[in-house]
């Protein structure tokens, strides 16, 4: 029997015996909040990275997340943009490297279980995606010499780079940068959120646990009722991650300032295809290319401009501002987007699932009630520092 429906019937199996009336939620909803769970979701390491899962090579990428002469002024490091005391966002409307960019800085927690990356998907892996930024002259603006430079400065690193890719580092080679990069991937692999006050309710309706579902607030339940049904959140914020993956128009103004549009997924495709990095390519370590298939048949289509991806909502207490620009300040901020939409903003060639929600003043609180019960109660545990990782001979 599928999991899924497993843990669907078990959920209606324990209504009756817990704190949640049983017409509270319908067989329907009990569906859908089975399909959330659990969490955290199973995860294998990445075939078409080799340093996926390896201890070396997580070490070695723990100490370049953090390490700041990479960047062309050696002073900004992944995690100046990826802070761990904000959900490896930074709290700003766009990011800023060596220049402002126009897109807001995406949370790293729960990374490994991506398909595409970046607010366009213009990468199809976690490490070409952490490429990027090092090469790219508007965040930090590195090259293989500096890279290079710094590795042999630090014999651990070196150690660490010799360790993960059986070969020491050197400038002349020319997969020195994507091995860093996989290197960075591989630690970020391993950023897991905790479990949620979602997450505990659900376990204890499949566990008809009445002592632990009366812990889970009433305005919650009555948000999580509105985003399964009237407000169809459910049908892209999908599965444990909620989040389907993909990409959507939802009204939000893709224009830059002070001239200027940014394409989104359109563009995104357009760079992925193009790029030498793509799983297509000869960096991809998975021999059999099965990772590649969504990449292989991927098509731009006039619907793709003005679309941007369809992010987590785990962790959102953590990640304001919201949307691909920044540009809702809070969660409230975001709920009053869906419940005044503007249609007119909407694709005529897309989806129309979208409407107005209307949502009156108590229900906006209960759904931002709710939303908040998607991220952990206290301070996520920070990473050991860079200087704690173990030493290499």
């Amino acid at each position: 029997m599928p999991r899924r429906i497993l843990a669907a019937m078990l959920l209606l199996l324990a209504c009756s015996a817990s704190a949640v009336r049983c017409d509270e939620f319908s067989s329907t909803e009990l569906d859908r909040i089975a399909s959330h769970g659990p969490w955290p979701p199973p995860w294998a390491p990445d075939p078409g990275n080799r340093a996926s899962g390896n201890i070396a090579a997580i070490r070695l990428g723990h100490a370049l997340f953090f390490e700041p002469r990479l960047a062309a002024d050696r002073r900004i490091a992944c995690a100046t943009c990826h802070r761990p005391d904000q959900g490896f966002q930074d709290g700003r409307a766009t990011a800023r490297g060596l220049k402002v960019g126009a897109r807001n800085t995406p949370g790293l927690l729960d990374v490994r279980h991506q398909r595409w990356f970046g607010w366009d998907g213009g990468h199809d892996s976690l490490w070409a995606a952490s490429l990027r930024p090092i090469l790219d002259p508007r965040e930090m603006g590195g090259s293989a010499a500096r890279a290079a430079r710094v590795l042999r400065g630090r014999p651990d690193l070196a150690c660490h780079y010799r360790r993960a890719f059986g070969k020491p580092p050197d400038v002349r080679d020319p997969q020195l940068l994507v091995n860093i990069a996989k290197a960075i991937a591989a630690w970020q692999e391993t950023l897991v959120s905790p479990a949620t006050p979602f997450d505990r309710f659900r376990a204890a309706l499949a566990a008809g646990d009445s002592q632990a579902t009366a812990t889970y607030p009433a305005a919650a339940r009555r948000g999580l009722k509105i985003f399964l049904g009237r407000g169809q959140c459910a049908t892209c914020h999908a599965g444990p991650l909620f989040t389907n993956g993909e990409f959507g128009d939802i009204g939000v103004p893709f224009f830059i300032k002070p001239r200027g549009v940014d394409p989104g997924r359109q563009g995104g495709i357009k760079h992925l295809l193009a790029s030498p990095y793509n799983l297509l390519g000869a960096e991809n370590d998975d021999a059999t290319r099965g990772n590649a298939t969504g990449t292989r048949y991927l098509r731009t289509e006039h619907r793709n401009f003005g679309e941007f991806k369809v992010p987590t909502l785990r962790n959102l207490t953590l990640t304001a501002p919201y949307m691909h620009n920044g540009s809702l300040a809070t969660l409230r901020d975001v709920v009053r987007h869906y419940s005044e939409l503007d249609e007119d903003r909407l694709h005529s060639d897309g989806e129309r699932i979208l409407k107005p929600l209307r949502l009156s003043a108590a229900e906006s609180d209960d759904l931002v009630t709710f939303l908040e019960s998607l991220s952990p109660e206290s301070s996520l545990p920070l990473p050991p520092t860079p200087s704690a990782a173990a030493t290499c001979r």
